[in-house]
């Protein structure tokens, strides 16, 4: 049960379950330690344009005095909050009060003609206020054209002429060699002396293709035929291609060679 002696004591903060009522003596909180920046004006330029704007002031008529006075009574608040303060909001400061000076001194007659001390800060008022300005109108602008563009990219739907592949002569051998791996199957002990003709095979082939169609390069041979039949038939079909009278083509490395007539 809690003694009326810690019923009073203030708690600070709970601490791994343990109440802390007392500060630590060894505790330093250095005076800078929380800094707040505040963003609201983005120059002096912009601190005196609020300022004007408003009580509503004639740009062209500004009263020095008054402007200054709003002017170091900001700054001075900005300092006892002890925030940063750029360089030139002090030159700014500078600037008014020179001015304000020169406009508090009496001016000699022959000195009546004189320019405004107002005249250059009115000009950089002026200035400044016209480029917030088309900075703002430029915000406000939608940001697909500005910022973001879109893409276009136009797509061409007509087919590529694609080039045949050059068939050379080791894919015919390769080809070859599959066929007389499949002549192997049908191998018998029976020989039958045939008398065969090249270019018999190769009116035969001429036959059976034409230029328009392909034909592919294995059904050329007669696996009945046996080993003596292909040879006779690749050897027709290296005259005809010899002569121009073929045309082989492959799409790609390995894929079934094709033949037709030419044209």
């Amino acid at each position: 049960m809690d003694t009326p002696v810690q019923k009073n004591e203030s708690r600070f903060a709970l601490i791994q379950g343990k109440p802390l009522t007392e500060l630590p003596q060894d505790l330093y909180i250095p005076p800078d330690a929380l800094e707040v920046f505040l963003e609201t004006f983005e120059g002096p330029l912009d601190l005196l344009l609020y300022l004007i704007h408003k009580q509503n002031i004639d740009i062209l008529d500004i009263p020095i005095a008054e402007v200054t006075r709003q002017y170091m009574a900001y700054i001075d608040l900005m300092q006892l909050a002890q925030l940063e303060l750029a360089g030139e909001y002090l030159v700014m400061a500078a600037m008014l009060a020179e001015i304000k000076s020169r406009m508090l001194l009496p001016r000699p007659s022959q000195e009546e003609s004189e320019d405004d001390p107002r005249a250059e800060l009115v000009r950089r008022l002026q200035e400044y206020e016209r480029y917030r300005k088309a900075a703002e109108d430029l915000d406000r602008l939608p940001r697909l054209g500005r910022d973001v563009h879109v893409a276009v990219a136009q797509f061409d739907s007509r087919p590529l002429p694609r080039a045949q592949p050059k068939v050379a002569l080791v894919e015919l051998l390769g080809a070859f060699k599959r066929v007389l791996e499949r002549a192997e199957l049908y191998q018998h002990h029976h020989v039958l002396r045939e008398r065969l003709s090249v270019r018999e095979r190769m009116t035969q082939i001429l036959s059976r293709i034409d230029s328009e169609n392909f034909v592919n390069f294995e059904d050329l041979f007669n696996v009945q035929e046996g080993r003596l039949g292909f040879v006779v038939t690749f050897i027709a079909v290296l005259e005809m291609l010899k002569e121009a009278l073929l045309v082989v083509v492959q799409a790609e490395p390995f894929a079934p060679i094709y033949v037709k007539a030419a044209a």
